[in-house]
């Protein structure tokens, strides 16, 4: 032990061991999640560096560099940073806001593997993105899979109860703002002149005054409903970008020929990353510039074209925009087991057997899969592409019998648990770059939602066992009062003349039984 470790209390000793995630951090399979995790933050080997030299002896090869890299400071502890997405989703938090509460908190820090209370970030707030994006959508499985295997562990939750499951999807919204036309096309032509001007490429007339313009009269228009005034304005607005466009490109080409001539380019040597974003920008302003009302594959957002407008048949939001998440939960304790998400917007019914291979893979240590499906009627006709697997839904209740029936009508419960993890876990908007943003940004999510579970259901088997004892006491407390306050009672003469008493091992037995029980 350290010297300065003698005048330090430990964390155990300034927090209450009953508090519910003091108890889920006993409990969490710590050292399964550092084993899973270990080879994603491993040092990646590189190659050697091949040297010819020429001595007394003749020309030969060296090899110098070679092996494992240890380029770097040492990694922040697995369990630290794991502890931090987990706390970030179950109390839906920025990273921002996670380090500076986890320096205030001591049960978090309990939660982190902290022996003694550490006043200062745990880390930068970026390490967090950079530490996700490390273990990519495999790693945020492990994180998941270690809830579920806690909440058996904790009997929470009965193996049996995982071969019967309620799917259903939802859309997970980018944070994008709301897609308008002038804004994308003011937005394209922006980005398109930036980029050029990284490039090298000067234009003489960039239309940014008259742009900014264009817009503003958009929004009046629009507020006003002058839908005539509205469609000349963008329709100026799409002829302006096609003009810096067309420049643009013209220069660009021209620069290409005169380096493939052997020439000089007429402009300056741009390196080969403004190249390609400069191309880039310019294919998605081709797509905003060249889209309708009713094109298919329309760009809703310049920094994220992996978006898509979902129609889930809410009157208060008919469109959203985002991507479809499929989520699978218990059919009767409603733990998480399976999130995952599907870009490009498909049926319900197609995405059911990857969801169910998900689930399978996260419930492979507790040798159960689902064998019943829950759902809506959106999962119609798909029971041929999931064989071994019976799907109950509303459109076979001619065929469904008694059981089945009264397991279908629970099929709603997944959707407040769809509810509480937009509201209360972070999924209701993603902040997360790229579809792969999208994938982690879900499971993350769905990991919060079940920590939350299992703190309450560590409350509820807490209180369970207080009852019990208080029954316990309760009963001792009747047989007290029945034996020694309570006088003898006669009934009648005869041979039932002698006194009465209950009996003295009655009592205490049923009471000792609750207090095992508790």
């Amino acid at each position: 032990m350290a010297t300065d470790d003698f005048f330090r209390a430990r964390l155990e000793q300034m927090i209450d061991l009953r508090h519910p995630l003091a108890v889920l951090a006993t409990r969490l399979p710590w050292g399964a999640i550092e084993a899973a995790l270990a080879p994603k933050l491993a040092h990646q080997p590189r190659p050697a560096t091949r040297v010819r030299a020429d001595d007394l002896l003749g020309t030969h090869e060296l090899e110098f560099g070679g092996g494992v890299s240890n380029a770097g400071r040492p990694r922040l502890p697995v369990r630290l940073m794991a502890s931090l997405l987990y706390l970030k989703h179950s109390f839906n938090l920025s990273d921002e806001e996670l380090v500076e509460r986890w320096a205030e908190n001591v049960q978090w820090q309990f939660f982190s593997g902290m022996q003694y209370y550490e006043p200062r970030l745990p880390c930068d707030p970026t390490q967090i993105g950079r530490f996700r994006r490390l273990l990519g959508e495999e790693g945020l499985e492990q994180l998941l899979k270690a809830t579920i295997d806690c909440a058996v562990q904790t009997k929470a939750v009965r193996p049996a109860e995982f071969e019967r499951v309620i799917v259903d999807t939802t859309v997970q919204s980018k944070a994008i703002a709301h897609p308008v036309d002038s804004r994308l096309l003011e937005i394209a032509r922006h980005k398109v002149v930036s980029a050029a001007r990284r490039c090298g490429i000067g234009l003489k007339q960039t239309y940014a005054k008259e742009g900014k313009t264009l817009r503003r009269q958009a929004g009046g228009y629009a507020h006003a409903k002058q839908f005539r005034r509205l469609r000349k304005t963008v329709k100026r607005q799409r002829t302006i970008l096609g003009v810096v466009m067309r420049k643009v490109q013209r220069k660009l080409d021209a620069d290409k020929a005169a380096v493939a001539a052997g020439g000089a380019p007429a402009h300056e040597a741009a390196s080969q990353t403004a190249t390609s974003d400069l191309t880039m920008w310019l294919e998605r302003a081709e797509r905003v510039r060249t889209q309708q009302r009713h094109s298919k594959n329309k760009l809703y957002a310049l920094h994220a074209p992996e978006v898509e407008c979902i129609s889930k048949g809410k009157a208060r939001n008919p469109y959203e925009f985002g991507v479809k998440v499929s989520l699978a939960v218990t059919h009767k304790q409603g733990l998480m087991v399976g999130a995952r998400s599907f870009p490009g917007n498909p049926y319900d019914g197609h995405v059911l057997a990857a969801q169910l291979e998900q689930t399978t893979n996260l419930l492979q240590d507790q040798g159960r899969s689902p064998k019943q499906v829950i759902a809506d009627m959106g999962y119609r006709a798909v029971d041929a592409d999931n064989p071994g697997v019976q799907i109950i839904h509303r459109g076979k209740s001619k065929s469904l019998s008694k059981q089945e029936r009264r397991l279908l009508k629970r099929r709603q419960a997944i959707e407040p648990l769809i509810g509480h993890t937009k509201a209360d876990h972070r999924m209701d908007r993603c902040w997360l770059q790229g579809a792969l943003g999208d994938a982690l940004h879900a499971l993350g999510c769905a990991a919060g939602y079940n920590i939350r579970w299992l703190l309450r259901a560590i409350t509820r088997l807490g209180l369970k066992g207080l009852f019990c004892a208080c029954s316990a006491l309760a009963l001792w407390a009747m047989w007290l009062w029945v034996v020694a306050l309570n006088p003898c009672r006669t009934s009648g003469r005869g041979n039932f003349g002698r006194a009465r008493r209950p009996g003295r091992a009655a009592m205490p037995a049923a009471a000792m039984v609750l207090v095992g029980a508790g």
